[in-house]
């Protein structure tokens, strides 16, 4: 059985307590974490502050980069391994667990890049006169991961951090410590990582991440979820002005123009919208297609729908797994029984299989027709695999009804016409949006939210000047000659 402890100061410490876990298709045992909370919050965090204060680790970026690649590198060799816990324990399908791992070590690879090539400026602003803007590390950051996708949403954060120069403290999701704990290991295991640079703490419950969030030698907060939490952590932070990062809840739009290949683009709507069983904060939610191929679109999609296998994620031909366990299936099973119920039309209704996958955390599809942008279920992020098809007329209608909503992370565009395409995209109010594709994201491109979908970037060059300070030094150093 797996085994996971607390990472304190170069440290794996023994646990006071443990908190087990259990494949969410099987039910059966994986392993157990360390349960901690604010003692071991406290300790972590001292650790990180000594070791930020103290070493050389904000001032070597030749040695920050060294160790990101040494990271990357032990990733990709143990893909395989990773992969497949990362599968047991989150029940995601083991091809896409593994690409996870995988394309993780890219990430951070392009970070150790940047590690070497942050870069200030000079200005002079009279004779002599000169301002140098120097980038700092921010310092002690805190890092608050997500379950549904723990391994690259951990580096996302982590990796730019440490090539900034920080020094960090992670509290992963309860649901997914061993796949955390796993991942950090192969970071810690390398012996030019001074210690105390990177701890990670666990938890069962939320106290430990309370504190962290208030700490006042935390001074920034890195966060992946929901809206609803990333309002508490804004909130909370605000007492110590400490920035805060935060990427949360989207409802992405796929619009859908009368030129699209509606045979083609289908599967890839239902693949987008069923993405770690529609538990992703970019899962195509509401598909909104021209009126003239309505109907076409609404038998595609419910023949894709009808296709997708849904079964244990390290089951042969599985292509969507279970939800992350029990108690998220039957929550997301409850609001989307309301869903049905107040929908215009039901045309997959879904919900939880009869056979034997009904021990597990399984959920299959719901596919919905309804043209009231207004309905609570195409308001609010359902997270789970359920998806709305609606119904415009005009470019305006289609733009106007999409930007109805309170988010603004991600949404697509489907035509043939380049013009019309980025005409649109330009139009929505949204963070990220993909032409003629859904979900593609990367290392060097910036991706965050509008709205109440977030504040910061992630990726790109501005995911590593979040974890920096930009700092003028004035000097009059006079000019040669005079006087």
């Amino acid at each position: 059985m797996l085994e996971a402890l607390h990472h304190i100061g170069g440290d794996w410490r023994p646990a006071s307590g443990w908190h087990e876990r259990r494949d969410p298709a099987t039910g059966a045992l994986v392993g157990r974490f360390a349960d901690g909370g604010v003692a071991e919050l406290d300790a972590a965090v001292d650790a990180a502050r000594v070791a930020f204060d103290t070493g050389a680790w904000a001032q070597s970026p030749r040695l920050r980069q060294t160790v990101l690649l040494a990271w990357a590198d032990a990733l990709e060799r143990d893909a395989d391994t990773l992969g497949t816990l990362l599968s047991q324990e989150n029940g995601k399908v083991l091809g896409q667990a593994r690409n996870e791992v995988v394309k993780t070590a890219s990430v951070i690879r392009y970070y150790a890049g940047l590690a070497r090539a942050s870069t200030g400026g000079l200005v002079e602003m009279a004779p002599g006169e000169f301002a140098s803007m120097l980038r700092e590390p921010i310092g002690v950051v805190g890092i608050i991961v997500p379950w549904n996708a723990p391994v690259s949403l951990m580096a996302r954060s982590l990796a730019p951090a440490l090539a900034a120069g920080c020094s960090a403290v992670i509290k992963p999701a309860a649901q997914t410590s061993l796949i955390s704990a796993a991942v950090l290991k192969r970071l810690t295991d390398i012996a030019a990582l001074p210690a105390g640079i990177v701890n990670m703490i666990m938890e069962s419950g939320h106290a430990a991440a309370q504190r962290m969030v208030a700490h006042p030698d935390v001074e920034m907060i890195s966060f992946t979820g929901s809206t609803a939490i990333g309002k508490r952590i804004m909130a909370a932070a605000s007492e110590t002005l400490k920035r805060v990062s935060l990427e949360l809840g989207g409802k992405s739009c796929c619009i859908v123009f009368e030129d699209a290949d509606i045979a083609d683009i289908a599967p890839k709507l239902v693949g987008a919208a069923i993405a770690i069983s529609g538990q992703q904060c970019v899962a195509a939610r509401r598909i909104l297609v021209h009126g003239s191929r309505y109907d076409e679109m609404k038998a595609a999609l419910t023949a894709a729908v009808g296709k997708i296998v849904v079964a244990g994620g390290m089951e042969k031909g599985a292509q969507m797994g279970p939800m992350i366990d029990l108690a998220a299936r039957d929550t997301v099973h409850a609001r989307i029984q309301e869903a049905l119920a107040s929908s215009a039309e039901v045309i997959v209704p879904g919900g939880v299989p009869d056979d034997a996958r009904r021990d597990g955390a399984f959920l299959l599809p719901s596919l919905v027709a309804h043209n009231d942008t207004g309905a609570f279920f195409c308001q609010e992020e359902i997270f789970g695999p359920f998806i709305v098809l609606e119904r415009f007329e005009t470019e305006a209608e289609a733009v106007a009804m999409a930007n109805h909503t309170s988010f603004g992370l991600s949404a697509s565009v489907w035509t043939r016409d380049g013009a019309r395409g980025f005409r649109v995209a330009r139009a929505l109010r949204d963070g990220v949006v993909w032409l003629n594709d859904h979900g593609k994201l990367n290392a060097e491109a910036e991706a965050g939210g509008y709205r109440q979908s977030g504040l910061g970037r992630l990726y790109g060059h501005e995911g590593l000047h979040d974890f920096q300070e930009l700092k003028q030094v004035y000097q009059n150093v006079g000019v040669a000659g005079a006087g």
